[in-house]
């Protein structure tokens, strides 16, 4: 499924300048296992590519860190603030910073981008309120496209038990089908804005593979 009822055209015209693809899914999705092949594949082709996430490993984002696993404790407010500010230093910072990286020409994969914040952090508050929040983040550095993996909760909460040894904060069923139903409700609210490609999830990681692909694989001709 696409959407893609935005004016603007958002497929990669002929410039130096990277793609840049985010990936998003609720928590035990496989977004990460893609990420992996993809840049396996992309890098047997010779692409320039360079893997990222958010949040990042950076001051901010180990702070992040260690609130989403139970750490520190802190209001939903302050962890959506947090995120603004581990999104912009993403972006911006003078050592490795993705819109520079863009900009010379290396393709960024990221794990996760402004649409997790919408889809996460308005289960708490407004989602026009996150929206504008990361507002400076979506002016600098839109995606080319953004690859929603979209997996059944139950089907998720499976892969995170048997993959992982600690819950985050954000791993329960009943969020976790929150958060994807705001994820579709951001896709919806700023398809004028955004291309986004909902992948069918629940399915083998071949046939994901293969399908993320067939979308991708004009961008990189």
């Amino acid at each position: 499924m696409k959407i893609e009822k935005g004016s603007l055209d958002m497929k990669k015209t002929v410039t130096n300048s990277g793609n840049f693809i985010a990936f998003e899914g609720i928590d035990g999705s496989g977004k990460s296992t893609q990420i992996k092949l993809l840049m396996k594949r992309l890098k047997s082709m010779g692409v320039n590519c360079y893997e990222t996430k958010e949040p990042t490993d950076s001051p901010i984002g180990s702070l992040i860190h260690q609130i989403m696993t139970g750490r520190i404790l802190t209001d939903n407010k302050v962890v959506a603030a947090l995120f603004v500010a581990d999104r912009l230093d993403h972006l911006l910072n003078k050592v490795d910073g993705i819109e520079q990286k863009i900009k010379n020409g290396v393709s960024v994969i990221s794990d996760r981008y402004y649409f997790s914040s919408y889809a996460y952090h308005s289960v708490d508050m407004p989602m026009d309120w996150v929206i504008e929040a990361n507002s400076q983040s979506a002016l600098i550095l839109r995606p080319t496209v953004t690859i929603f993996i979209d997996v059944d909760p139950d089907i998720a909460l499976e892969r995170i038990k048997t993959d992982r040894c600690r819950s985050e904060l954000f791993e329960t069923r009943d969020r976790l089908v929150r958060v994807r139903q705001n994820y579709l409700a951001s896709f919806e609210k700023l398809a004028f804005d955004e291309k986004v490609i909902i992948i069918n999830g629940n399915r083998s990681e071949d046939e994901i593979e293969i399908d993320i692909w067939n979308q991708l694989e004009e961008y990189f001709k």
